[in-house]
């Protein structure tokens, strides 16, 4: 029966509010949901401050974090009040009755639908633009430390006569503050225009005037105050001058002020100075005036000024006084710009020396006698050994050493060092447990020694073996939680034991050191296991009480977290100091604001042929232009507890004080530097590169000749990699002309722009215990000398180096030319290259051959002796080819008491080795074919012995006159 209503027969749909137990259950949602995104956002800022907590550098968070909230919440204050403030102020200056138009009732509707809401949008949008405006201050932190701390250089520029703080520290903050004012001005003036136009103060189509009274006055404020600010920044912009940078030919990048600026810009500047000033009174006057008639022409000066003042009149200058006669218009301004370079960068004391590439001394023997103490000659170049160290010391297949190895100084002697580390590619069996709780840490440090190899070309090791041993530096730590190649994070010191090492079955440890966070409490647990979006982290049974978690374990981003002011060296290498393995990191303070020093860009000037491609030899910047460098600050890194120090070395260097009072207690004196750390100190790699750099053109010192560029250098490209890039510079102790003794030295070569032959040669003393240590000493050679290009080519050229090429490949070997390394020698250079191989089924390459060249211009074209190039089997013997120089020869008569070998038994002996060999071949084969690397690293090692006993065996014969 249809239902009376008219409704459908059935039962009825009701919809209604939730239950009340739905409402609480999406209320509880809703919380958990809300508290869950704020616990997510906490736990980075919660683990950060543990991390800070755990180094005891908590000051350098602190005090970061109180500047940016401090500068988040001022200048997103002032924002917020400024454009709030300017939107109320419209409003209540709005006209009583809006004029009868189209426009008008179009308006009305936006009106009355923003009425009930206006404190809301007002709150809103002053909000908003607080917001942006205080996240873009909070970025400024700094500057503003900079500038609130700033110390005096004693310098002046010298064109205004200011102390070179204000460019660098003070210049900087009132430039933000400008902007700041600018912004705060536009959105002030865009805000209050809106406001004036809804409700009715600006009409754009309605009868009558455009713009009320008010709004008039309001408007006219407000670009006073734009003018007024623009005013400021004509009077900023003269001091910029002097670190403006431009293009000039003379030196490509170019800063500070030249002839056109000095005597154009600057006048230009004060001129629209005051016609700004005069403009911003004007719109000022329109509180009284109510007309805008004067202060728009006044705007239309000031614009007509900028461009015929500031623009034509400047290129006029150029054009007809400049031009016509550069060189001596721009002489004043170049001798500034190369006082100002070479003392921001710290070569204002290098003076090149002339060196004319003639050898004072005729006598082979003399020569051959100087050779011996001129250098300690690396054949071992840490740039290729890598794969050596390898497979004779990784002992196991998660370890792992550096690409490029490290030269340092043990007992007075040049040795290549590399660490064992952890290779987590290389664990058997890869899991959570395994990568982040069982192998957590790689072990010992390898040495060998710099200056010879064994008779098969491979390294002579002073510290090797697992764990280590050798005679050079005693026991220490060996086990290395901190390294270049560890950047994943560990939890060690809980339940779950770790690996030490692998010797007649397995070592276990426990980490004992106070190392890390502690993740014995759950809220750590959580934090954690956000931030690293590692959920285990918060239940897993092998984290429990005195597990602590490792991170950020690489030196040279644990110096850069705890000093985000510093530059970091691109090479932090390793030292076995007290009985520790210490990380040292040379670390750098910069400024882009040394008033007419030319500015250069760290990421290229760094780069050479073994940087390139490897991220991990990388100069860390925090400005990548910079105009002023200091390596002020040494800093270390613990291998096995990760602590970090900071030590002053610089003590005059103006920045690093100015950091010190930002940050105190965070440097520690130079005084405190331990004297065995001292001893393994060294000039670094990236200062002396942007030095060198620098030189190529300013070691000259004259401004027409810097004019003309007829003496410009270049640091020329790696003649043994094939890829264009710049030769590196090498440690090397040697001895320059007028020393006495051999300093371990930083050394590098130029060439004249566009030449191959060789232009300088310049060397600093890297000896941190030296007391000549930085000095830079330049040698310009006067003469025509073979430069380094060349004498790869004339060495690729031998007929012994083709026949050794041709022998190599026929064998399957690849050939790979060592550190070519040259070295002044009484008048002349010395140029000594080491030659590896590798053969196919070798897995690591040999020393095979050294290549040594003796240049000496003083000899005429032609003549073999300018330029003696030879290919021998050893250093030794290379000296004394290159020289001509006979061999001392065995004495063919036994000495007294003893008895000669029969021949019979040099018979034996070849038989005997050359059973070895095939023992040891067949070895090999067998170990490659189960990939038993270490095995078939050991097989290789007899193999090489055994052919070279049986080589000697077999000339022994061949002198006895008998055959086997």
């Amino acid at each position: 029966m249809p239902d009376r209503g008219g409704s459908p027969s059935g039962p009825r749909m009701r919809v209604g509010r939730p239950s009340r137990r739905a409402r609480t259950l999406l209320m509880t949602l809703g919380v958990l949901a809300v508290l869950a995104m704020a616990f997510v956002m906490f736990a980075g800022f919660w683990t950060d401050w543990l991390w800070y907590r755990s180094v005891k550098y908590s000051s350098v968070f602190t005090t970061t974090l109180w500047t940016k909230i401090g500068l988040f919440a001022v200048f997103g204050l002032l924002m917020g009040l400024a454009v709030g403030f300017n939107i109320w102020l419209a409003y209540r200056l709005r006209p009583p009755l809006s004029a009868m138009s189209l426009e008008q009732q179009s308006l009305d509707r936006y009106r009355m639908g923003v009425a009930p809401f206006r404190k809301w949008v007002l709150l809103a949008v002053a909000v908003l633009v607080a917001l942006i405006a205080g996240a873009s201050a909070s970025g400024q932190w700094r500057t503003w430390l900079m500038w609130i701390n700033g110390v005096k250089f004693g310098q002046k520029d010298p064109q205004f006569g200011l102390d070179v703080s204000f460019y660098a520290f003070d210049l900087p903050w009132y430039r933000f503050l400008l902007a700041f004012g600018f912004a705060a001005a536009v959105l002030s003036l865009i805000a209050a225009a809106l406001t004036h136009y809804l409700y009715g103060g600006l009409r754009i189509t309605s009868p009558g005037a455009r713009a009320t009274a008010a709004a008039t006055g309001h408007l006219s404020v407000l670009l006073g105050v734009f003018v007024s600010l623009k005013a400021v920044a004509y009077w900023l912009d003269r001091y910029g001058l002097a670190v403006k940078s431009s293009d000039f030919k003379a030196t490509g990048n170019w800063t500070g002020l030249r002839y056109v600026d000095a005597n154009a810009y600057l006048p230009a500047k004060t001129i629209l100075f005051c016609i700004a000033a005069i403009c911003a009174v004007l719109f000022f006057a329109t509180l009284w005036r109510r007309t805008w008639q004067l202060p728009v022409i006044g705007f239309g000066l000031m614009v007509l000024s900028a461009i015929l003042i500031g623009g034509l009149y400047p290129a006029i200058v150029q054009k007809f006084q400049v031009q016509p006669n550069e060189q001596a218009k721009e002489a004043p301004y170049i001798q500034k710009n190369i006082d100002a370079t070479r003392k921001a960068y710290a070569i204002d004391s290098t003076k090149p020396e002339n060196y004319s590439g003639k050898s004072t001394i005729k006598a082979k023997d003399q020569l051959r006698t100087d050779a011996d103490s001129a250098a300690s000659y690396r054949v071992l170049d840490p740039n290729i050994v890598s794969p050596t160290f390898q497979q004779l010391e990784q002992k196991r297949k998660y370890y792992q050493f550096p690409t490029t190895l490290d030269v340092d100084r043990y007992q007075g002697k040049d040795t290549v060092i590399g660490l064992r580390e952890l290779n987590i590619k290389g664990i058997p069996k890869r899991n959570w447990i395994n990568d982040h709780f069982t192998y957590t840490h790689g072990y010992g440090a390898i040495m060998a020694m710099g200056t010879q190899t064994d008779a098969n070309g491979s390294p002579v090791f002073t510290e090797a073996g697992l764990p280590t041993t050798g005679s050079i530096v005693g026991p220490y730590q060996q086990r290395i939680y901190y390294g270049e190649k560890t950047d994943q994070y560990s939890i060690v010191g809980g339940p779950q034991k770790e690996l030490d090492y692998e010797d007649n079955g397995e070592k276990t440890t426990s980490y004992k050191e106070k190392s890390g966070v502690s993740l014995s409490g759950a809220f750590n647990r959580a934090a954690y296991a956000v931030a690293f979006s590692e959920p285990q982290i918060l239940y897993s049974g092998a984290i429990g009480e005195g597990s602590r978690i490792l991170y950020n374990r690489t030196p040279k981003e644990r110096v850069e977290a705890v000093a985000p002011w510093l530059t970091i060296d691109g090479d932090a290498y390793p030292a076995v100091v007290d009985g520790r393995i210490q990380w040292i990191v040379d670390a750098y303070t910069t400024t882009n604001g040394y008033p007419y020093a030319s500015r250069t860009t760290l990421g290229d000037t760094t780069a050479d042929s073994l940087t390139v491609g490897n991220q991990q030899r990388a100069v860390v910047a925090q400005q990548n232009q910079v105009n002023y460098i200091r390596n002020s600050v040494k800093a270390t890194v613990d291998a096995y507890d990760g602590t970090v120090n900071l030590y002053e070395w610089d003590t005059q260097d103006p920045v690093l004080k100015t950091w010190m009072k930002a940050f105190p207690d965070t440097v520690k004196a130079k005084s405190e530097i331990d004297g065995d750390l001292m001893q393994h100190l060294r000039y670094p790699q990236d200062m002396f590169k942007v030095q060198r750099e620098l030189l190529t053109r300013y070691h000259v010192t004259d401004p027409a000749q810097f004019y003309s560029g007829s003496d410009a250098w270049q640091v020329p490209d790696d003649p043994t990699n094939k890829d264009g890039n710049a030769v590196p510079p090498y440690y090397l102790s040697m001895k320059m002309p007028g020393d006495t003794a051999q300093r371990f030295s930083l050394t590098t070569t130029f060439t004249p722009n566009g030449r191959p032959n060789l232009g300088g040669f310049m060397a600093v003393d890297a000896d941190a215990t030296s007391k000549e240590y930085g000095r830079l000493r330049l040698l310009r050679v006067t003469e025509d000398v073979p430069g380094p290009a060349q004498v790869q080519s004339k060495l690729n050229g031998l007929p012994d180096v083709a026949q050794f090429v041709r022998d190599m490949k026929g064998a399957d070997s690849d050939i790979q030319y060592g550190n070519l390394l040259t070295v002044p020698l009484d008048g002349g250079f010395l140029y000594v290259e080491p030659v590896y191989a590798q053969g196919r089924n070798a897995l690591y390459p040999l020393l095979k051959k050294v290549a040594v060249s003796y240049v000496d211009a003083d000899q005429p074209d032609g003549d073999t002796t300018k330029d003696t190039t030879v290919f021998e089997d050893n250093l030794t013997d290379a000296l004394n080819a290159v020289f001509g120089v006979e061999a001392p020869t065995t004495p063919t008569t036994p000495p007294p008491g003893t008895t000669p070998p029969p021949p019979a038994s040099n018979d034996a002996a070849l038989k005997q080795a050359i059973a070895d060999a095939q023992k040891a071949y067949d070895a090999g084969e067998a170990a490659l074919q189960k990939g038993d690397w270490t095995a078939y690293g050991k097989a290789q090692e007899d193999l090489q012995g055994a052919l070279q006993r049986a080589a000697d065996a077999g000339a022994k014969l061949k002198t006895t006159g008998t055959s086997g």
